[in-house]
């Protein structure tokens, strides 16, 4: 469709006022806009401006009072320093004041301890002097007491010493003879009572053992299959054993000999059993033997064990345990050791409980103090000593250790427990019938007593009495006063304790008597 000219002139001109219209309308709405804008923008900065007058105001104000809250402060501490100040200058002045007093009062104590100097200056001069001429009075009289005894001066006082010695040990003697009643009239009778009662409570077998050696045959024929051909059975045994096998005419028996008693006892069983089964030839033995020495250290530990459950004592070292198990196998004078252990055991817990004292300590002392028995052999020592060292060595108490090392006085004893012990192992060991020694060192042991007592100035007789467990001494009636003897009675023991060995206690009693006779005609 063709367009018309005029119809697009007037669209054109149509579209181009539009177009003024729209510019010219904008810049009057932008003016009425832009004038509304300023006036707004006038209102804000006048706002803006007023409140931030205000606040200058307000901040001027919170200056104003903190500057006068700041003097008032300053002002107070000034015056509190002030204060503080005068408070310390009088302290000070009260302070120089005193010190000004102390320093007179040591001007005059000085002054004073001067005159004192003087004083004593004069004296010793005094002194001195004196002195000088008491030297010469002593010297002049020195002189003529020598002229009229007819002695020297050191003569003098020896003679003197001597005379006062004796009185010392007269008074010392009577003095400690009147103690010793004192204590013994109260202490003997609880002393007694207590030993009574541990013995009437303490229930142990009194039976002792004895460690038999004699192997019995089942005929002669037996001992000739022992030796072997070329005795290679019987040296077989001993090398295995360490016990030496002594094969005489005895009827059907064999003698075992050898110092350590578990050696002889293992000889025995194996040697039974060899006998019982009839197999003897070296590689049996052996078997036998090692077999038996299985069994025997197996035995010893249970013996052990069940002797510290018999006696209730626990916690002790494994082996400590089985020293005690070998103590079953050990005899002293006849008696089995192990059994006067747990005897000693009893006895030492009893009487602790009498004297309240530890009970368990007690009996645990008393159960290991002969331990050194079991080890006397391969150990250099007294059984004593043996057994304290092994026990401390195996975590045992000092008073235990102590108890131990103790018990026959050859050490310093440093616990009522190791008294306790030493008391029990007496009476254990005194037991009549608990142990036995030949003839031989009975009759020794009685001599030696006696010859002890004869060794004393003023002995006159001894006598060894009750098996050698009470020794009577007579003296000279002239020589030994009454107050002499009992100190005579004291050295006799002392050196029995120190020069003798024996079961139990051996009581001296020194015996002064004086007879006056007269003949009638």
């Amino acid at each position: 469709m063709p367009f018309d000219p005029f119809v697009i002139l007037w669209m054109g001109l149509g579209v181009v006022l539009g177009i003024v219209f729209a510019l010219v309308g904008g810049q009057l709405l932008g003016r009425r806009l832009l004038g509304q804008a300023k006036k707004k923008a006038e209102q804000l900065i006048s706002d803006a401006e007023r409140e931030a007058y205000a606040k200058i105001k307000e901040a001027e104000t919170e200056i104003k009072e903190m500057r006068i809250e700041v003097r008032e402060r300053a002002e107070r501490e000034a015056r509190e320093q002030r204060k503080e100040l005068v408070a310390l200058e009088k302290r000070i002045l009260a302070k120089e004041e005193s010190l000004d007093k102390r320093i007179e009062s040591m001007e005059h104590k000085a002054a004073e301890l001067k005159a004192l100097e003087r004083t004593l200056e004069k004296r010793k001069e005094e002194i001195a002097e004196r002195g000088r001429v008491l030297e010469g009075l002593i010297a002049e009289q020195t002189k003529r007491l020598e002229a009229i005894a007819n002695m020297p001066a050191e003569e003098a006082k020896k003679e003197l010493f001597a005379q006062l010695e004796a009185e010392v040990r007269r008074d010392a003697a009577v003095r400690l003879k009147r103690i010793e009643d004192e204590l013994i009239e109260n202490a003997d009778k609880k002393a007694k009572w207590i030993i009574t009662q541990a013995i009437q409570r303490c229930a142990a077998d009194h039976v002792a053992e004895s460690v038999v050696s004699v192997v019995a045959l089942p005929n002669d024929e037996m001992k000739g299959r022992i030796i072997g051909r070329e005795g290679r059975n019987i040296r077989t045994l001993e090398s295995a054993t360490g016990v030496n096998i002594i094969i005489d005419d005895t009827p059907e028996a064999v003698v075992l000999s050898g110092f350590d008693p578990v050696r002889r006892e293992t000889a025995r069983i194996a040697l039974e059993r060899l006998i019982q089964d009839g197999r003897i030839h070296p590689a049996r033995i052996e078997e036998v033997v090692n077999r038996v020495e299985e069994e025997m250290a197996k035995t010893i530990r249970e013996i052990g064990e069940q002797t510290c459950l018999e006696v209730d004592v626990h916690g002790l070292h494994p082996e400590i345990v089985k020293l005690l198990g070998r103590l079953n196998y050990r005899t002293s004078y006849g008696q089995n050791v192990l059994q006067h252990s747990k005897e000693v055991c009893h006895l030492a817990g009893l009487m602790a409980a009498e004297l309240g004292l530890p009970i368990q300590e007690a009996k645990r002392a008393g159960l290991i103090h002969d331990i050194g028995k079991a080890l006397n052999h391969e150990v250099e020592g007294s059984h004593a000593i043996i057994g304290r060292d092994f026990a401390k060595r195996y975590g045992e108490s000092d008073v235990v250790a102590n108890a131990i090392g103790s018990h026959h006085n050859e050490m310093e004893q440093e616990s009522v427990i190791a008294v306790l012990v030493q008391a029990a192992d007496a009476l254990s060991a005194a037991r009549p019938g608990a142990r036995r020694e030949t003839i031989e060192t009975y009759i020794k042991r009685l001599e030696q007593l006696e010859q002890i007592a004869q060794s004393f100035p003023g002995v006159e007789k001894s006598y060894a009495l009750q098996a050698g467990r009470e020794l009577r001494v007579v003296v000279y009636p002239n020589k030994v006063s009454d107050a002499e003897a009992q100190m005579l009675a004291r050295e006799v023991a002392k050196k029995v304790e120190k020069e003798m060995t024996y079961p139990g206690q051996v009581k001296i009693t020194v015996i002064r008597e004086t007879r006056a006779s007269e003949t009638a005609k």
